[in-house]
């Protein structure tokens, strides 16, 4: 077929060449990749120095490659050989962008991110478990200030943040996550008091105990293969945070963990299949080119979103799995289908965002925001992060936290040097909900479907509509083509009021 990558004979040689110099960087990327998952699930503590140099040689040598002369010459050559609209020009156009923020960036300074990641991590390792952000503070520092370097190789009009959230969401700016917000904020704000007020409080002290782990696991298993991830394709391990990452689209990885609390393992796991579909969808042919996986951030995180609480926290869902929870927990037959429901849909103000409800998550995620352009900007200094941070927990969640392992060190992500990031959180549970409501007109009775355990429907729509078409288009060119608009917070604000209504009685 005319528009497939890598299988056309008689192509001009840039193309070709630019397609091996592509394939040269992805290979050097994927072992960057195994590296950082080895890392996070089986390295033992001591190999954090030796790890740091092997990603940071590895990391420039792959930018190297794909900043060549040589690369910047297939690319300009391919330009001129494509066909209009054929996956190969999508392939040049998503190339071409990564080349130009790749060549605005200096090898050296790409190798010293990813040796301080590495390094990062397994420091925020230690200094979460210690609720110790002193110990912390150096590399965040650090994170920061190289963050600030990018920003300025970059280039930006209204704000440093500009520069690094565009790397993850193409096309946004701190002024596009403000107004997103903006639409959000009020709306959850006055739904979140209305449920505090509410005498109708469920009760899920019972999910918290003792369980066994092997069984979380073989039931976590059975959740996300029933909703279409591949087992042949990917696997699922443990790690301190969970999180997703492939190295082809035939070899996926899932990570979840273990907790006293028994929705976490199972809400995060098919959070991170969610992630996992999106990329097993990608189109076989465009593997290991710069078109296969999700097009941003905003939209991998609708999907692990989309089955974590669309699917996974429907009443439908559960009408399905709860008696295969019951048998593998029989402590559960104690509590029925809708007390089982309203507990893990229970919606109040807490410390840690992975496992927060619906209803306040984006609070948590706008904390994060302000944290981040703060700190971009110099209005917040970087050793007054616990502070500053538990002052937003109190302004927007109405809460304190206790130690800095449930404040400011929560997260993984500033350990790694991600500073962008945490907006696409948000826009994933708008889009998520977006997206669902034309799922729903055009593939039908979703409850009914759910019910039977029959998700085939729901995930082909999805993998048509969403994840076959990879990087091929731009996100908001996508969002145009499967919405006919652009991002509207309108049936997120409704569907969730709905929901909590009735759980609450409101």
């Amino acid at each position: 077929m005319a528009g497939q990558i890598g299988i056309l004979h008689g192509m001009g040689n840039s193309l070709e060449t630019l397609k091996e110099r592509l394939a040269q960087r992805n290979a050097l990327g994927s072992a960057v990749a195994i590296m950082d998952w080895d890392q996070q699930c089986l390295m033992p503590h001591g190999g954090a120095e030796a790890r740091a140099e092997h990603v940071g040689i590895l990391s420039k040598m792959a930018h190297e490659v794909f900043v060549a002369d040589e690369t910047q010459r297939a690319l300009e050559g391919a330009a001129k050989e494509v066909e209009q609209g054929s996956d190969d020009a999508a392939m040049v156009r998503v190339t071409q962008r990564n080349m130009d923020i790749q060549t605005k960036i200096p090898g050296d300074l790409v190798a010293e991110q990813a040796r301080l990641a590495a390094i990062g991590h397994e420091v925020w390792t230690v200094a979460r478990k210690n609720s110790d952000f002193k110990s912390f503070e150096p590399i965040l520092n650090q994170t920061v200030e190289l963050s600030q370097k990018v920003a300025d190789c970059l280039g930006y009009t209204d704000h440093p943040y500009d520069a690094l959230t565009d790397q993850y969401e193409e096309g946004a700016t701190k002024k596009f996550w403000d107004e997103m917000f903006d639409s959000i904020r009020e709306p959850i704000s006055q739904l979140v008091a209305e449920i505090k007020a509410s005498p109708n409080q469920p009760d899920d002290s019972y999910l918290t105990g003792n369980w066994d782990e092997a069984a979380q696991r073989k039931f976590s298993l059975k959740l996300i293969e029933g909703i279409g991830f591949r087992m042949d394709r990917g696997r699922l391990d443990t790690a301190p945070h969970p999180f997703c990452t492939n190295f082809a689209v035939g070899d996926v990885r899932l990570t979840t963990r273990f907790l006293e609390y028994l929705p976490s393992a199972i809400f995060g796991s098919l959070h991170e299949a969610g992630h996992g579909l999106y990329e097993q969808g990608s189109p076989d042919e465009w593997d290991r080119t710069p078109l296969a996986g999700g097009v941003s951030l905003g939209w991998h995180e609708s999907q692990s979103r989309t089955w974590e609480n669309i699917v996974g926290r429907s009443k439908a869902f559960w009408r399905h799995y709860y008696a295969d929870l019951q048998s593998t927990f029989p402590q559960l037959k104690a509590y029925d289908l809708d007390t089982f429901y309203r507990s893990v849909n229970k919606s109040e103000p807490t410390f840690i965002r992975v496992e927060a409800d619906e209803v306040t998550y984006n609070l948590h995620i706008m904390v994060r925001f302000e944290m981040e352009t703060g700190m971009m900007d110099g209005s917040i200094k970087v050793k007054d992060v616990p502070d500053a941070w538990n002052a937003k927990y109190e302004q927007y969640l109405g809460i304190t936290p206790p130690d800095d392992r449930r404040g400011c060190l929560q997260d993984v992500h500033w350990s790694g040097g991600l500073m962008g990031y945490f907006p696409t959180y948000s826009m994933g549970n708008i889009l998520s909900y977006q997206l669902w409501e034309l799922l729903e007109k055009e593939v039908g009775d979703t409850e009914a479907l759910m019910e039977k355990g029959d998700f085939a429907p729901i995930l082909t729509w999805l993998q048509n509509k969403v994840y076959r078409q990879g990087s091929k288009y731009p996100p908001q060119e996508l969002l145009q083509m499967v919405t006919g608009g652009g991002l509207n917070a309108e049936p997120y604000l409704r569907r969730i009021r709905q929901k909590y209504a009735e759980i609450y009685s409101l």
